[in-house]
């Protein structure tokens, strides 16, 4: 019998049998392992809501970058067992970072007015949401959206809610997402950028956000927080779920590499001269992917957290005006053989914008060629944890391999 279709008896036993687990869950204290020495009480009673839900195993790890989400905190990794939680995830599926070092120096870059190659990536990369390709789809991007196309008649993707999501592969997005041009500690030079699966992901992420809610209301399943609720493995709802998720996830790993080589282009006519990448590395941290952990399959759940594997390398930014870093694993248990994925925020933007003012932001980025203005007040880096404690209290999750210091930023509003 459909779960809807149940007996008012049978409805009124499940949701007696979901108060009684609760009331289980609730005697004994979440587990919660934390790895931030700045963490505010929201956030860690965010994370203790999380690791309140049955299916959790074995615990729930608390970035060092560790602040309050949308249904569990970003700077979340955790494992689940025969279920999923969407919000968990995110709205921006598969969200990660780019970087490659080039053979170039700061020498090279020496005279060179770097508001030119500012105004030459302005223009080669759609910048804000809702700002797409509105050329016609060749060269690269054409091979890269004919490769999303297949995947996603071969998985049975319904992308019907998205007709123009070939014009936004190879967009930047808005908020904290940002193209740089940056320096590492040899003076090398570095291409940098931070991005996700841009509106298709987003419209994927909420398709099943809402499935996962409506789940819980068809079966009688109290949950602590409505961004908590999950699909069960087994059901169509979760197999589509995690069809949907893969399918996003490549596609925002393919945008930025689409972005990082139009990045390339306008390098080498800035500087007249064939760029040579000799070090690539594409990471997410936002997603979930099958992992073992403590002797279990898992879904592995990572919200604002790069995978950090013995030996992988993986990328942690900071702010617009501050460090960012290369890393190398650990591949530490407790935190889940993962690590930070940024500064993490301080202040809500509604919050940074009440503190802080355009010209604030100008001090800030003194040395960084950046497009000044009132836009982006809200990603000044006080608005942000120090990426150097963050990095700190990461000891036992990664190594450092290189810090990188921007010359050039472009973000979207």
């Amino acid at each position: 019998m459909h779960p809807d279709r149940r007996s008012g008896k049978a409805q009124k036993k499940a949701a007696a049998r979901t108060r009684a687990a609760l009331i289980a869950i609730a005697d004994h204290t979440p587990k919660v392992i934390n790895f931030a020495s700045e963490v505010d009480d929201n956030t860690l009673e965010q994370a203790k809501a999380t690791a309140s839900m049955p299916f959790v195993h074995p615990h729930v790890a608390l970035m060092p970058d560790a602040h309050f989400g949308m249904g569990s905190s970003v700077g979340t990794v955790f494992g689940t067992l025969g279920a999923v939680i969407p919000a968990a995830v995110g709205v921006d599926i598969g969200c990660g970072m780019i970087g490659a070092r080039t053979q170039f120096t700061a020498a090279d870059l020496e005279g060179k007015d770097l508001a030119q190659l500012r105004d030459a990536i302005e223009a080669a990369i759609p910048l804000s949401p809702g700002n797409y390709n509105d050329w016609h789809i060749e060269g690269s991007a054409e091979d890269r959206c004919r490769e999303l196309a297949a995947l996603a008649d071969e998985t049975s993707v319904d992308l019907s809610h998205s007709k123009n999501w070939r014009q936004q592969l190879g967009t930047l997005g808005g908020g904290n997402h940002f193209i740089e041009l940056c320096l590492d500690e040899e003076e090398r030079v570095w291409m940098f950028l931070h991005s996700g699966s841009r509106g298709v992901g987003n419209r994927i992420a909420q398709k099943h956000i809402n499935a996962a809610q409506e789940y819980m209301v068809r079966n009688w399943i109290a949950v602590p927080d409505p961004d908590l609720a999950y699909l069960v493995e087994g059901t169509a709802e979760f197999d589509c779920y995690i069809r949907e998720l893969a399918w996003a996830q490549r596609f925002a790993y393919l945008n930025r590499e689409e972005m990082l080589d139009r990045f390339t282009a306008c390098l080498a006519t800035f500087l007249d001269a064939e760029v040579e990448i000799v070090e690539r590395v594409n990471c997410h941290h936002n997603y979930t992917v099958q992992e073992k952990h403590y002797g279990k399959d898992v879904w592995l759940t990572r919200k604002g957290a790069v995978r950090a594997e013995k030996g992988q390398l993986a990328l942690i930014p900071g702010s617009m005006g501050t460090a960012s870093y290369v890393v190398e694993g650990k591949a530490y248990a407790p935190a889940l053989r993962s690590a930070p994925h940024g500064a993490g925020r301080r202040f809500s933007r509604t919050e940074a914008r009440k503190r802080f003012t355009a010209e604030d932001l100008d001090a800030r980025m003194a040395g960084i060629v950046y497009r000044p203005g009132d836009a982006w007040v809200d990603e000044i880096p006080d608005a942000y944890k120090e990426i150097d404690q963050v990095i700190a209290d990461s000891a036992d999750l990664i190594s450092v391999k290189h810090r990188l210091r921007q010359v050039l930023n472009v973000k979207g509003t």
